[in-house]
């Protein structure tokens, strides 16, 4: 457990001397008891259980009050919650490298299925959405709960020429944040070098709508609202790259878990007369995972692939995270002070 005011704590050095002002005070009573013959008599009638109540009711307001200085010191616990709803991008590689059989039947076919096994075990509320990419990347499906859609989509995915891993994380942050410039956050991709030039007597470009504001950077993994999983069985051969389009992700707090899939040693396949060798670039996949906080995975077959995916559901679904629960030791607060001054005004007729 963390606290996000610790020097609140402090407040907890009180409870001592409040103790040592209930003993005081019970002391001068005693004797002042001591000194009229009456109150003595009565003193003396009481059974031990009678005098371990009268502490009962203070020592839980005592406790009442301890529980109410933690939670103004705002602590906060590692907790399991189960989500409620989201957004999550399949990004999905279907390049030429992605015909390959080291894999059987081969390396599309097994991905197909191992994505769509993930779109039919997840939560309902959960919404997916299917990014392709191989020379571009492409939005198949945007985020539905329609699993009959998905599969669909997923179904109509075919290999394609190269592959471009940074524009399936641009164009998965895009559909995720329809409203930021994400492409001009990339270094040298996006931005004002690729939009045409106007005439310099072109009233019209001078009152051009203001561009969109790029927002400020967050803490990697903090977006819990959406996370991006991307399957690729190679490396990055076009478009922007990769580390820069996963830092544009950690700053807006998106998670991107990765998986490699295919054997360590690859594959040579013919792809319309080309020679091509699927070889994985693990470096870069653990790099974009271990920068947005995400996780990196890899998977040599279609059975270790499925696996992988059931994971992420899991994982997915119920997180853990760091949550603020100042609101259980204020609940607690209140208990404790209603059972004191109930149990007062119960055995001795006063409230304290």
């Amino acid at each position: 457990m963390t606290f996000l005011w610790i020097d609140m704590l402090w407040g907890l050095l009180a409870a001592p001397a409040l103790v040592a002002v209930y003993i005081y005070v019970l002391r001068r009573r005693r004797q002042a008891a001591v000194n009229i013959p009456n109150l003595e008599i009565v003193k003396l009638a009481l059974n031990g259980r009678s005098r371990i109540r009268r502490h009962i009711p203070p020592a839980l307001l005592l406790i009442s009050l301890c529980l109410l200085v933690v939670a103004m010191a705002r602590p906060s616990a590692v907790v399991t919650l189960a989500s409620e709803g989201g957004t999550i991008i399949m990004a999905m590689d279907v390049s030429g490298s992605m015909r390959a059989a080291d894999v059987l039947p081969n390396r599309i076919s097994a991905a197909q299925a191992a994505a769509k096994s993930f779109v039919d075990h997840r939560a309902q509320p959960i919404r997916v959405g299917i990014v392709g990419f191989s020379g571009a990347a492409f939005l198949v499906q945007p985020p539905t709960t329609d699993a009959v859609a998905l599969d669909a989509a997923i179904d109509g995915l075919r290999p394609q020429f190269t592959t471009a891993i940074g524009a399936a994380v641009v164009t998965s942050l895009q559909t995720i944040f329809p409203q930021v410039p994400v492409d001009m956050m990339v270094p040298g991709f996006g931005g004002e070098q690729f939009v045409s030039g106007a005439a310099l007597n072109d009233i019209s470009a001078a009152r051009a709508p203001p561009k969109p504001a790029v927002p400020p950077p967050v803490q990697p993994g903090s977006y819990r609202s959406a996370a991006i999983v991307l399957m690729t069985d190679g490396r990055n051969t076009t478009g922007p790259d990769p580390i820069e389009a996963a830092r544009v992700a950690a700053n807006l707090g998106v998670r991107i878990f990765t998986i490699g899939f295919g054997t360590a040693n690859g594959q040579m396949i013919n792809f319309y007369g080309r020679s091509i060798r699927a070889m994985l670039d693990e470096t870069t996949l653990k790099a974009m995972a271990t920068m947005t906080n995400g996780q990196y995975y890899h998977a040599q077959s279609a059975e270790e692939l499925t696996k992988i995916y059931q994971l992420l559901t899991t994982k997915l679904q119920k997180e853990s995270q760091e949550t603020e629960i100042s609101v259980f030791f204020v609940a607690g607060a209140v208990v404790f002070f209603l059972a004191s001054a109930l149990l007062s005004l119960l055995w001795f007729r006063q409230l304290f």
